[in-house]
Parts: C-alpha cells; structure tokens; sequence
C-alpha cells in the first residue's frame, strides 16, 4: 500500500517555544520524528511548515520540506495545503504524524495508514487503547472513544465514556470481566487526500467546539472514522519542557 506522511510543525508553542527544533541527542525533535516515521511503509515522508528556519534544519538532515502559509487556523488546514502543494490525487492516503512525537511507532503509523483501504465506508482512521486505571478514565486530558461493532467511532470525548451506571465507581473492566476496557484516543490520522482537503471548508460542530475535539466535526457531518486497536501506549509526546527532559532521558 501506498501512503504519504505528512508532519505539520511550526515554531509558535504558547509551552515550549521553538518546540519542533529542541535538540534530542544532537538532532531535532523534527527531524527525529520525520526519521521514525521513514522507517514505516511510507512512500514519502515530508514536514509541512511556514518557518525558513524548520526547513533549513530538516535540509541538513536529508528531510523534505513543503513551505505552506503562516495563517492556517488548524493543523488540518496546513495538511490540505500540502496535499495541493505535492499535488496528490484524491485517493491517495495521507497519515497525519504530530511533530511533538519523536518516539511515534513506525508499526502504528501502517497499521493507522492500512486501515482505509479495507475500509471504504471511512474517511479518515485512528488509533486507540485500552485504559487501564481509573485516573486516566477521569481525566480530561485523556481523550476517549468509543467504538461499534466494526471499530468504527461513534463518539470522542474528554468525559469518562462509556459511563457504567452500576459499576459504583470502580474499574468495571480486568480480570474476570466481559466487558471491553474504555479506550483512550491516540492522536494519529490517516485520511483520503480528497476528503482532507474538504474537511477545514467544514463548519464547525458545536460539539466539537464544546470538547475541543476537531475530529468530531467528522462524526458531525456525517463521515465515518475508523480505529486501530493498539496493544501497546505510544511512547510519551513532548507538550512541556518537562516532557522534553523526559524524552531526552530515554537517548542517552
């Protein structure tokens, strides 16, 4: 299967500024995602930017660049452009990769990329797994899903889904259950190029406003997204300086 990654990165982070060129070992946080992501199945793997300063850096490193335009209000508008800019046809496959994820799982990113061509129902695919503690059940910052018979997302939310009414607020899942895990949302996509292109020219959804979830404006309009069940929690992303020395920590 044929597919192209795209890894959106600019300078601006309210967090950690200059986050897609912090130094990881003697590389760039960028340019050690886009060397991850070229060991997938990937036809082509390119960083997607509006800094001269990115695109120098990923030259020096042998990474391919597409300069795009600074006022792109979200990460997907940016990925549509790109598309045009490498002119890719409507049915080629596009697996968005974050450029705060130096640690991304080259297996995941086919596995994400693998789904769409057996599923031609979805306009878009993802991945998830399994929570294992009630912490990250509660937590708004982990994003959940929940999912229908064929894997396929019927909703994504910030709040504890799948609510178990008699569960008395302990784990309803683990040893000796029937029932599934609650699942946690990993923030990888893969798309149709023609459908990425049309998706910023989408309204907003007030649900995906309410949650802060763009992909909800999918489930909103009407397209379906499919889901890759993983075994494994992706390696940690790099939000904080923090996170960073975290990361840093495992190159050594």
């Amino acid at each position: 299967m044929s597919f192209t990654v795209l890894i959106p990165a600019r300078l601006a982070s309210t967090r950690l500024p200059d986050k897609p060129l912090a130094d990881i070992a003697g590389v760039p946080m960028v340019v050690r995602v886009a060397q991850r992501a070229a060991l997938s199945g990937a036809t082509r793997v390119v960083v997607a930017t509006d800094s001269p300063r990115i695109a120098e850096t990923c030259a020096a490193f042998q990474v391919t660049t597409v300069m795009t335009r600074a006022d792109h209000p979200s990460g997907s508008d940016r990925l549509a452009e790109a598309c045009n800019l490498l002119q890719l046809s409507d049915d080629e496959v596009v697996v968005n990769v974050q450029g705060d994820e130096p640690l991304i799982d080259p297996a995941l990113i086919n596995a994400v990329a693998g789904l769409l061509p057996e599923r031609p129902d979805c306009a878009m695919s993802t991945a998830a797994h399994a929570i294992t503690t009630l912490a990250d059940l509660h937590n708004p910052n982990v994003v959940k899903v929940v999912l229908d018979a064929r894997n396929t997302a019927l909703y994504f939310s910030r709040a504890p889904i799948p609510a178990a009414r008699d569960a008395g607020g302990q784990a309803w899942w683990g040893a000796g259950s029937s029932l599934p895990p609650p699942l946690r949302h990993v923030g990888i996509y893969a798309y149709r190029t023609g459908f990425l292109r049309q998706f910023p020219k989408l309204p907003q959804a007030p649900l995906e406003q309410l949650e802060a979830l763009e992909q909800l404006r999918a489930l909103w309009h009407g397209h379906h997204i499919a889901v890759h069940i993983t075994t494994d929690a992706p390696g940690p992303g790099v939000d904080t300086a923090e996170d960073l020395e975290r990361v840093r920590r495992l190159f050594v």
